[in-house]
């Protein structure tokens, strides 16, 4: 059994609404990035939680899909995954309430149909979507592109 260890880390500096941070990864790859209350609930461009786990999501499930369709015999091209986290206030609490995935691939010798049963075979061997899956209701939308 191989197992992997992946590092984050954040700095908080105040409350909640005037305080501010910074999140790096051990990598280095996200290196001291400002968040605040205002990139996350606001207006103010800058980083956001959900943005990280969206684009966790969309990374992790685009490899998903390409081992799956390696698997099936095909030989994809490419697959483009962009995901939508949504948040919603509830009783005077922020919650993630689902995650739209909008999956493109371009696939010698696919159709639609199958494109579509693949995609959502790779939602289940995600290990991102499977730890998503069970509190956030997640959607799947699956396009194949002509070539």
């Amino acid at each position: 059994m191989t197992e992997f260890n992946r590092k984050a880390g954040v700095l908080w500096t105040g409350d909640l609404e005037q305080g501010s941070g910074v999140v790096s990864t051990e990598s280095r790859t996200l290196y001291e990035l400002p968040y605040s209350y205002q990139t996350r609930f606001g207006d103010s461009t800058g980083l956001n939680p959900e943005e990280l786990i969206a684009a966790a999501h969309a990374a992790c499930f685009s490899m998903a899909l390409a081992n799956i369709l390696k698997r099936k015999g095909y030989t994809p091209v490419q697959t483009e995954a962009n995901a939508t986290c949504t948040i919603r206030s509830k009783n005077g609490f922020y919650e993630i309430v689902s995650m739209l995935l909008h999956v493109r691939g371009e696939v010698p010798g696919i159709d639609q149909s199958t494109f579509k049963k693949l995609a959502l075979d790779a939602h289940k061997e995600c290990p991102v979507s499977k730890i998503l899956r069970d509190g956030l209701e997640i959607k799947i939308d699956a396009d194949l592109i002509n070539s």
